[in-house]
């Protein structure tokens, strides 16, 4: 045996006995342990499990379009009162005539009386429709007295048709009005003159018709538009006939919640002639032409429209302005108003007889132009008071002046235009609210006419005019009303050429109306209570007192 095979054999026998020793330790081991106890492995390891990240697609949001669609809340609503705008009456040489009905709910309604001076009162009015897709009302009223003076008569009838109906986006009227009004012109010396009745009888008739489209929801581009036509016939007693067509075409532009963008162009078109005048017919033209963009700018405390009206009067092209601004320098109670504002009267003849139902035929007719400066105030007193202040240098062009006819027996009227003259006037308003149980309003206008060349002064004007309603529920079915009216006396021409100053007038109404069941209500005006015979036009005497009363039907 070599060197080599004996160590390695060596080596082997002292593995094969460590091998067999440590086997006995590990049974007698084993055998020693105690059994009941659980076993447990414990293992350490430095490694710990990661789960990657799972890849992703990130999106990144994108900045919302701005919603210019809002509309524009340019307004504010006073505290417990609902707030009206004064509103002036409109100027008759008869007493004042107040009418309001009180309201009980029906669609269909008959009021009539009767009443001092002979006089008869019919008004009725229906309705159909359901008020969502369509609406037609069909009204009338006819009222007439009988005076002291002769001839001091006069009657007024008017039937008027209008109709709508209502789409989704859209709405289209149309309506149709006659009226026939009698007047006779009784100022004249009854000791000297002795005229038939048919040779003094102003007798007016007029028919118009209308008719347009608009949205009722604004584009979805934020317009608004509502192209309306208008047609008049006019004419007295067969002897003078006044054609009008009036177009217009308003379109307005929402551009943000504070900025609106408006168009409109108008155009006025009248024809005026004369029948039955042995060598001396009248026939002539009168037109109106304009177009007026503005901006208007709302805020919460201010509001401001800027903007021209390009005229063309006749062919002759004029310039009038449209600016004006309110500011509230406190919330709900101060506001300035400031403005330099333009604006033409149109002079046809149907629009003067409303104001003087004793005008002669014209020859000529003149537009006036109105320019206006103003500055002013509106508060809000409390939660039941408005007050409105304003003061004006307001500059004339033709302005329309009545005067009698003294060439003949001035029991007529003439219109004579002033080429310049000015104005300041002066204008405040008050009104108290208290929800609508009870409403008064006041308002006064001075005139102050200067810088006449033509006329010597501004004959039949008023230098003071007042106004004042009043409305009171004195409970659930009384009704109380009550006007005045009260000016200041003018100038008028007599023959002669001379001038005779004239008085002024008050005219107190007053009325009543009770609701006697759901369908029926009796209802009384007494006018001209304090029974003063003024003369708003020269030798034109109005009714004293008179009283009108009966009864209203609702069904």
């Amino acid at each position: 045996m070599t060197k080599q095979s004996f160590y390695k054999q060596k080596l082997l026998s002292r593995s094969a006995m460590i091998f067999l020793l440590s086997g006995a330790i590990g049974f007698n081991a084993n055998a020693q342990r105690d059994t009941t106890k659980k076993q447990s492995i414990d293992i350490t390891s430095s490694y710990k499990p990661v789960l990657r990240n799972a890849v992703k697609i990130n999106f990144s949001g994108s900045q919302l379009a701005a919603d210019t669609s809002r509309p524009v809340l340019a307004y504010t609503i006073p505290a417990q009162n609902l707030f009206y705008a004064y509103q002036p009456i409109s100027l008759k040489p008869l007493a004042l005539e107040a009418d309001t009905n009180l309201y009980l709910g029906g669609r269909h309604y008959i009021k009539a009386g009767f009443g001092s001076y002979s006089t008869p009162y019919v008004k009725a009015g229906l309705s159909f429709g359901d008020g969502r897709t369509s609406l037609f009302n069909l009204t009338g009223k006819y009222i007439g007295s009988k005076g002291d003076i002769k001839n001091q008569d006069y009657s007024q009838m008017n039937v008027t048709a209008a109709g709508s109906y209502f789409g989704k986006k859209n709405e289209v009227y149309a309506g149709a009005s006659y009226s026939q009004d009698n007047y006779y012109l009784y100022g004249y010396d009854h000791a000297v003159y002795d005229f038939k009745r048919d040779e003094i009888r102003q007798q007016f008739q007029d028919i118009t018709i209308t008719g347009g489209a608009k949205n009722s929801v604004k584009t979805g581009t934020g317009i608004s538009y509502n192209p309306n036509l208008e047609l008049n016939f006019f004419t007295n007693k067969n002897k003078i006939s006044e054609t009008t067509i009036k177009v217009n075409l308003p379109v307005e532009k929402i551009i943000n919640e504070n900025i609106t963008a408006q168009l409109e162009a108008k155009g006025d078109f009248s024809h005026y002639s004369t029948t039955g005048i042995i060598a001396n017919n009248t026939k002539f033209s009168n037109n109106l032409i304009s177009v007026s963009p503005a901006i208007l700018y709302h805020a919460p405390r201010v509001y401001f429209t800027g903007g021209i009206s390009p005229t063309w009067n006749n062919g002759k092209w004029e310039f009038l302005p449209n600016v004006h601004a309110e500011a509230q320098l406190q919330e709900n109670v101060f506001m300035l108003q400031a403005g330099w504002v333009g604006r033409f009267t149109k002079n046809t003849y149907r629009n003067l007889t409303t104001a003087n139902p004793y005008l002669l035929r014209a020859d000529t007719q003149l537009n006036t132009k109105e320019i206006e400066y103003y500055g002013g105030l509106k508060a809000t007193l409390g939660k039941h008071f408005n007050v409105n202040a304003k003061a004006g240098w307001v500059s004339f062009d033709q302005f329309p002046i009545f005067i009698n006819d003294t060439a003949t027996d001035s029991k007529g009227f003439l219109v004579k235009h002033e080429p310049t003259m000015n104005s300041l006037r002066v204008h405040g308003d008050i009104s108290y609210i208290n929800q609508d149980k009870f409403t008064l309003n006041a308002g006064i206008t001075f005139n102050g006419y200067t810088g006449m060349n033509v006329n010597r002064k501004a004959w039949n004007t008023l230098p003071m005019e007042a106004t004042a309603s009043l409305r009171w529920f004195a409970f659930k079915h009384l009704l109380i009303k009550s006007d005045l009216w009260l000016f200041g006396g003018g100038n008028a021409i007599t023959k002669g050429n001379s001038s005779r100053g004239f008085s002024g007038g008050t005219d107190l109404s007053a009325g009543a109306e009770y609701k006697i069941n759901k369908q029926f209500s009796a209802w009384l005006d007494v006018n001209n209570i304090l029974n003063d015979k003024y003369e708003r036009w020269h030798n034109y005497q109005v009714y004293g007192l008179n009283l009108v009363g009966g009864i209203l039907i609702h069904f």
